[in-house]
């Protein structure tokens, strides 16, 4: 009898390890004709303190240079905006009677950089890794981690997803420094339409604290 040896040809060698770089140059200059967007949003928060995670979902407005808005529709009426001077957290799902104001911050998820942090001179301000092509309600993107370059920054990791197609942003999931992993999804994006002034104002009504930060 003769002994027969099959040989199962390997793949692992075949990887190819692609360079994030021209993936970020390409959505860097994408995002630089961006003068208005407004895109629904799904927005996940998981903290491994509190259990389950946390859903909330509603709708973005970003208008340069420094309008910004987040208007949940579930929990409904909490609401994000940045007005161009200052930044009101209105939670009333968590903390009924009050407003938090604060100066506009320049990174993080509650202002209007919270894209354009990520792309905008991407090469000196992070480390990028690569990590595989997917894609998001059939749009096909490629996934890169991002790791800061320096220290101060609210996040230690940011991942995005950027859309093969346009090289915008469709989510972002960010490594906060308390631990916290926060996950934005953005779908129907609306890019360079007029968004109405009303949705970049607050103001309190009657009976509303407002507290400074």
């Amino acid at each position: 009898m003769i002994a027969m040896v099959v040989l199962i040809p390997s793949f692992h060698h075949s990887i190819i390890h692609q360079d994030p770089a021209p993936i970020l140059d390409r959505a860097s200059a994408s995002f630089d004709t961006v003068r208005t967007l407004a895109a629904d949003f799904v927005q996940v928060v998981e903290n491994p303190m509190l259990g389950d995670p946390d859903t909330t979902r509603g709708r973005l407005y970003q208008q340069r240079p420094n309008s910004f808005a987040m208007r949940f529709s579930d929990p409904k009426n909490d609401r994000v905006v940045a007005d161009g001077r200052r930044l009101w957290l209105y939670t009333p799902s968590t903390t009924p009677g009050q407003v938090i104001r604060t100066t506009i911050p320049g990174t993080g998820t509650t202002g209007p950089n919270l894209i354009g942090q990520f792309v905008e001179h991407p090469r000196e301000r992070y480390t990028a890794r690569y990590v595989r092509a997917d894609s998001i309600d059939g749009v096909p993107v490629d996934v890169i981690v991002l790791t800061p370059r320096v220290n101060d920054l609210p996040y230690s990791e940011a991942t995005v997803w950027v859309a093969k197609p346009d090289g915008l942003i469709r989510r972002i999931e960010i490594v906060e420094n308390s631990g916290q992993r926060r996950t934005i999804t953005l779908k129907h994006l609306a890019v360079n339409t007029p968004i109405p002034a009303r949705e970049f104002k607050f103001a309190p009504t009657s009976g509303i604290r407002v507290v400074d930060q």
